[in-house]
């Protein structure tokens, strides 16, 4: 099967992560290791309260991540997630192959790459530019 990138949102326990920040990034780099996917990028996201008591915490701390793995890989790693203490919920979404160089620099806070125009709006530019000197 194909390697695909999938980002990943995770809701972990506010308390917990007050301890100790560290475990976030060691449970995320875990999980995405037990089926042999690649982390690219791995970031918090926020805290906040939220919407409705999950296990009886009131606040949460978004954690967003980029991971690459197979596709045939999603399922071992949800169940990972699910057996990670830390973790309350989270959420994994494939993304398109032509956003997944914008958003890794996004999350990583680097500049963004430059799109290319198509070779098509160029000229309707140039047309345009033509037309209204004329």
């Amino acid at each position: 099967m194909a390697e695909k990138v999938y980002e990943c949102m995770f809701i972990f326990n506010a308390n917990a992560y007050a301890k100790n920040p560290g475990a976030a990034t060691k449970a995320v780099q875990d999980v995405s290791e037990t089926v042999n996917g690649e982390l690219m990028a791995s970031r918090l996201w926020n805290e906040q309260k939220l919407a409705y008591p999950i296990n009886g915490q009131r606040k949460g701390v978004y954690w967003l991540a980029y991971v690459k793995m197979e596709s045939t890989e999603v399922t071992k790693f949800n169940r990972a997630c699910k057996l990670t203490d830390i973790m309350l919920r989270h959420l994994v979404v494939g993304i398109d192959p032509r956003l997944v160089e914008t958003m890794v620099a996004v999350a990583k806070g680097e500049a963004v790459p430059e799109v290319e125009e198509p070779a098509a709006e160029e000229e309707n530019k140039k047309e345009t530019a033509a037309a209204t000197e004329g």
